[in-house]
Parts: C-alpha cells; structure tokens; sequence
C-alpha cells in the first residue's frame, strides 16, 4: 500500500487548484499540436489525439518525473514519416512497440544517465533542425489536391489560407504579452474557427484530411509479417525513435529539475517512456515522449505533482469520444499557425546571439548536425555524428595539451614534470618529450598533475621504459594516483613499468 501511495505522490502536498486548471490547459495546448504532428506525419488526426491520451496518462502515473507531460511530440513522429508513407500505418505501429521496448530496456539497465554526453552545441543543431522540419512542413499544407494531382493553392483560397495563418500567429504571438491566464494558441483556434464558423468562410478543415470522431482505444497486434525481414525494415526506425524520444525526454527532465531544485529518476522516466510507446502501438497511438512546451505551460500553472498530467489525459479522453464532430470543423489555418510558432519556440535563436563566442568547432557541429536533421529527418544519426565529432574534437584538443617540465636535481637525475593527460590522443606528443640518448643514468617522471587515462598510455609508459632500459638507464614513474597505478598492476602482464612508492604522496579516499 504503501508503495502505492509514494507512487502517485499522495505524500506530496498538492495544490489542488493548481493541479486542475493546469492540467485543463496542457489539454488544450496539446491537441492543436497532436493533430498537426499526426497530419505532418500523414497519419489520422485520431492517432495524434490517441497518442497524447496515452502518452499522458501512462507518464504521468509511472514517470520519474512528477509535473511533466508527455505525448506525441514532432520529434518521434518526423522519425516515422517515411516509413508511414512506404510501408503503411500498422508498420508504424510495431516500430512503435519496439521502440518502447528499447526505451524500456535503457531503463531497466539504468543508462538513462548517458543522454549527459550530448553536448551543448549538438543540441543547438538538432532543435534548430527539427523546427526546420516542422515548418517546412507546416508550408506544405498550402497544397490541395485537385483532380488527383497535388498543387499550391492559387487565387482566393490561398489568400483566405495565408490570412487565416497569419491572423493566428499573430494572436499566439501578442497575447501572451497582455495576459497569461489563458493559453495563446486555444484562443487563436477559437478565434479563427469563430471567424470561419460564423462568416461562412470556405477553407481547408480537419476533416478535408480526416475524421477524428472516435472511440476508446482499443487493444490491436500490429498486422504484420512476423519475420526477420521485418525487423530488419522496423529496427532501424525504432531505433532513431527511442534515442530521438529519451533524449527529448531526459532533457526535458533535466529542465525541470532547474525550475524546481528538485531531482527527477532518469532511467524510471526511460522506463515509463518505453510502456508508454509499447502501450501506443498496441493501441493505435503513433508514439512520442515528453513535450517541452506542455510541461512548461504545467509547471507555469503552479503544478507540481502528477494529478495535473492525468487530469489533462483523461480531458483529452472526453474530447475524443464527445468533441470529435466540433474538432473536425477547426480550420487547418489555425493548425498551421499554431505549428508554425512551436516551430520558431523551437529554434534556439540563442544560439545565433553567441555564434562570435562560440568555438569555430563548436559552430561546425551546430550547424553539421542542423543540416543532417533537416536534410536526411534522421535526428538520431545527426546527434549521434555529432557528439562523435564533439569526442573527437575534445580528444584533439587535450591532446595538445600535454606538456613537460625538465630539470636536474642536485644529484644528477633528470625530471621530467609532466602536465595534463596521458591517453591515446596525446601519446604521440609525450614521447617526443624525451632525450633517452642524452639523458642521465637515472630519469624520473613526475605525474603529479598528469593522469594515465588509458591503455594507449600504459603501452607509451612501457615503450619509453624500454627505450631507457636499452640504453642501461633507470626510469622511475613518480605520484601516480590510486586509479593510475591500479590501471598499470592491471596491464602487468603485458608491460613492464617501474613506480616509486613516493612515501610523501597520499591519496584521498572515502571511508
């Protein structure tokens, strides 16, 4: 029972009007993007709403993070556009499940904590990408079908389309400077859908696309080839998906972590996300994570615990089964609108302010991982490029780093006083350090603002022992910490290296 109870944080003080009006609000701001991801993607606008219900709701009871929300978000659904179009929707589905296996199977082993090596740069390009992505998108819905061939709208309905879009983020854009009681982009839908409703104003709707008049989920196996040339089509897919999904996730946790000086479960989030997903594709969701805008919306209402996450769930629920029919008539100007503005809430226009502050390398990457997101829509391979250009460029980096202080003592021993790390980057430069021709009969090397890193270092350590030691010298390796001469006991089989167990020099550990 009790586990129950912390489960659901009933031990958590809750303010309970808080709770309420921000998870009425997290509803209202999710459906307009659910739908237009769930349209962007190709997909029923039911599938968007489907996902946000579920999405939501699972999160939201077995999430490690109370107060965020999570549903289907732009970032997983571009992962799964072009398999929507090649294979068809019950592709989707099972690529969904596997995903949330994935997911689940991060949580289970604890490597949530590994979303930390993204660097900073990286996810610059990759948000820059993606709202790239997402309006761009956004301009395709300036195409009808006529006839059965595609084309850009002319004459009036384009006009009506564009001044309809733009009466929209107009609104989203300057009513949150007069009030913020009421969320932006519902009233810019309500407005614009007044307009169309009672002007009798001729322009693309939702249901021009797709009916979202449905039911309560129900349970349904992905109608596929049970095969290995079916996983080999959906593994890739799921793969990009759950990376795409625990990093946006993890991320977002990491966010509120800062508002609230408080510290979520990584890997209980990586978890609860896999469920979520594995939930979605047995039960006709397109998938997706946590959602930054929503949860900032939650967290800007005062909520703080659970309770407003499911409130918003189960209010999206009710739209489902009830509201379907006043859904279908919101002009998809207004979508495009609302879309359009997430797009440029996405972008980290920042990262342009401190471009001149920036490393020339950190740039680079920004913008290599911005071009493979908007050129290839595969944001785990441009993040996964980028950080392995991010190591490589810290390995560079710290490589030039190493140096080397000589001196001999009175006794005539050389020093060399070595300075910064010793790993397979820098080995190359250490070795060069040395004079073993000229050098006296007796050589130390002095560690003591060094490390040995790796096994590239210990096989440098041994290559300049042996050098010494062919010319019937003596080299000693001084101030080694604990973890460095552990490392070299443990490679004793394969070098040989002579340490000086320096009495003066003492290592701190944790009783």
């Amino acid at each position: 029972m009790q586990k129950i109870i912390n489960l659901f944080d009933f031990k958590q003080k809750i303010n309970y009007k808080n709770e309420i009006l921000g998870g009425l609000t997290v509803a209202m701001t999710m459906i307009p993007e659910s739908l237009s991801f769930a349209i962007l993607a190709g997909l029923s606008p039911l599938m968007g709403l489907y996902a946000a219900f579920l999405m939501g709701l699972v999160t939201a009871i077995l999430g490690g993070r109370p107060g965020m929300v999570s549903g289907g978000a732009g970032a997983t659904v571009v992962v799964l556009i072009a398999l929507a179009a090649s294979h068809g929707v019950e592709y989707l589905f099972a690529t969904v499940v596997l995903a949330g296996i994935l997911q689940l199977l991060v949580g289970i082993l604890k490597l949530g904590k590994f979303v930390r090596l993204i660097p900073q740069p990286v996810m610059y390009g990759f948000l820059n990408g993606l709202a790239v992505i997402i309006f761009m998108a956004q301009v395709a819905q300036f195409r009808v079908f006529e006839n059965g061939v595609e084309s850009w709208m002319t004459g009036s309905s384009l006009y009506i389309m564009l001044g309809l879009t733009l009466l929209t983020i107009s609104i989203v854009f300057l009513l949150p400077k007069l009030t913020k009681a009421i969320p932006a982009s519902l009233v810019a839908i309500l407005i614009v859908f007044g307009l169309v409703y009672f002007f009798n104003i001729d322009t693309k709707k939702i249901i021009d696309i797709a009916s979202v008049s449905g039911t309560f989920p129900s349970f349904h196996i992905p109608q596929i080839p049970f095969s290995l040339e079916t996983l080999i089509i959906i593994f890739p897919y799921a793969l990009v998906m759950a990376g795409v999904g625990l990093i946006e996730s993890l991320l977002t946790l990491n966010m509120v972590d800062e508002i609230t000086n408080t510290r979520g479960e990584s890997n209980r989030e990586a978890a609860a996300q896999g469920i979520a997903n594995i939930t979605n594709g047995f039960f006709g969701g397109m998938g997706g994570c946590a959602m930054v805008a929503q949860t900032l919306v939650n967290m800007n209402a005062g909520a703080r615990a659970r309770l407003s996450a499911i409130i918003g769930a189960f209010t999206i629920l009710l739209i489902i089964l009830v509201g379907g029919p006043i859904i279908e008539q919101i002009p998809m100007a207004a979508l495009v609108g609302v879309m359009m503005m997430v797009a440029i809430g996405t972008f980290e226009w920042v990262s342009f302010r401190i471009i001149n502050k920036m490393p020339r390398h950190d740039v680079f990457i920004g913008v290599l991982v911005a071009a493979i997101t908007v050129i290839l829509h595969n944001l785990a391979l441009a993040v996964l490029v980028g950080v392995i250009i991010s190591a490589l460029v810290f390995a560079w980096e710290s490589a030039k780093r190493i140096r080397a202080r000589k001196y001999v003592d009175k006794d005539g021993i050389k020093h060399y006083e070595i300075f910064g790390p010793l790993f397979f980057g820098s080995t190359t430069a250490f070795m060069e350090k040395f004079d073993v021709v000229n050098d006296p009969k007796e050589v130390i090397i002095d560690f003591r603002e060094s490390k040995v890193v790796d096994m590239s270092a210990i096989e440098a350590l041994n290559k300049i022992t042996y050098k010494y030691h062919q010319e019937g010298k003596t080299l000693h390796l001084r101030y080694l910490s604990h973890d460095c001469r552990q490392l070299l006991r443990n490679a004793e089989a394969v070098i040989e290296v002579n340490i000086i167990e320096d009495p003066t020099y003492k290592v701190m550990t944790n009783k």
